[in-house]
């Protein structure tokens, strides 16, 4: 299997993890927790924040392109070995592990939920 690599060119913020500032993002926090799982997963991460690396948007044409096509609204881009898979928005790890080829498995310390015990006066519905 080829090494696959991820990477994130964010607009410019003051942190990727998004628990930085007055109040936290939780959209960016759930979608660092997704990049470590990925990166525990197999994929290489490299992250770029406009803010503080921004040559790199310069260097990557299709990021380049973007940018001065749609302005930084397009940002966050995603770039699956070089070519776009993701702008506009930090996708779920769900959503990610479909976007990297990754399966996701059931998190060990979720329990499922039971399904409610039949019982002799509801037929088995459950309802009573």
């Amino acid at each position: 299997m080829d090494k696959k690599m991820l990477e994130v060119y964010d607009p410019p913020m003051c942190c990727t993890t998004g628990v930085c500032g007055p109040t936290v993002d939780p959209a960016l926090a759930k979608f660092a927790s997704a990049l470590d799982w990925a990166g525990k997963n197999g994929i290489t991460i490299k992250r770029y924040s406009l803010s503080e690396k921004p040559a790199a948007f310069t260097k990557q044409a299709i990021v380049k392109a973007a940018v001065e096509l749609e302005g930084t609204g397009c940002l966050p881009l995603l770039l699956l070995n070089g070519a776009l898979m993701s702008k506009g928005t930090y996708p779920e790890r769900e959503v990610l592990a479909g976007l990297l080829g990754i399966k996701v498995k059931a998190d060990p310390n979720t329990k499922a939920a039971k399904p409610p015990k039949a019982s002799s006066c509801c037929s088995g519905s459950g309802c009573c």
